[in-house]
């Protein structure tokens, strides 16, 4: 199986913005461009808010892990798990430093609701899987929460939606190592994309000036 050197891994998190458009994903992770707005701001004070009790804390049998380090050499992403819950089970794996074994369950934040697409839950089974090859363990099923409305959303991690993530991530490791910027696929959601101002959607889908000039000077030969 291949395995990524870690100079090459890509960030866990750019999944989610691949998912949701790759020409985002290539200007915030490859051109290194960023825009805050109001929905950004909102989802970085919920993130804080996961990890801002300390690094981890115990409640019965569950212990309770925040802003965990997690990576994986063979999809070749890093990343932070916003919250990952250790439940204390007799089928679970040994924690360096804890007693008993556990089983861990990743559970991310999110602002809003839950989307149309599968963007987040794609990033969620990413994080369960980095997980699975750091502890040599199973994982079967992880969480959202999303803060609008406060409630758990359960994702079963099938064999489609892992095979998923690994597509998605080849994909992203392909255009990274080509530095390529995919063109802007016009959509409802490019209003709501903090990088509207900088990506400028409706001016990348007319002709390049090169292609303009080109095409005129057939014009005129014929």
């Amino acid at each position: 199986m291949m395995e990524y050197n870690e100079e090459d891994f890509l960030l866990l998190s750019g999944i989610q913005h691949f998912a949701f458009c790759r020409r985002q994903w290539a200007l915030i992770h490859i051109e290194q461009q960023w825009q805050e707005n109001l929905r950004t701001v909102e989802g970085n004070i919920l993130h804080e808010k996961a990890h801002d009790d300390g690094f981890s804390e115990k409640r019965g049998d569950i212990i309770i892990s925040r802003g965990m380090a997690v990576f994986s050499r063979t999809l070749g992403v890093s990343g932070v798990c916003d919250i990952v819950e250790l439940h204390r089970c007799a089928d679970g794996v040994t924690i360096f430093g804890r007693e008993g074994l556990y089983k861990p369950v990743p559970v991310e934040y999110k602002r809003g609701k839950p989307k149309e697409n599968e963007a987040d839950i794609l990033q969620l089974c990413g994080q369960a899987m980095c997980l699975e090859e750091m502890l040599l363990c199973e994982i079967k099923e992880a969480y959202m929460f999303y803060g609008e409305t406060r409630h758990r959303l359960k994702a079963v991690l099938d064999t489609d939606l892992r095979e998923r993530v690994r597509d998605t991530l080849h994909e992203m490791h392909e255009l990274y190592n080509r530095r390529y910027t995919p063109k802007a696929k016009i959509s409802k959601s490019c209003k709501a994309c903090s990088l509207a101002d900088i990506c400028l959607p409706r001016l990348c889908k007319n002709p390049s000036v090169s292609k303009y000039i080109k095409d005129s000077l057939k014009e005129v030969e014929e």
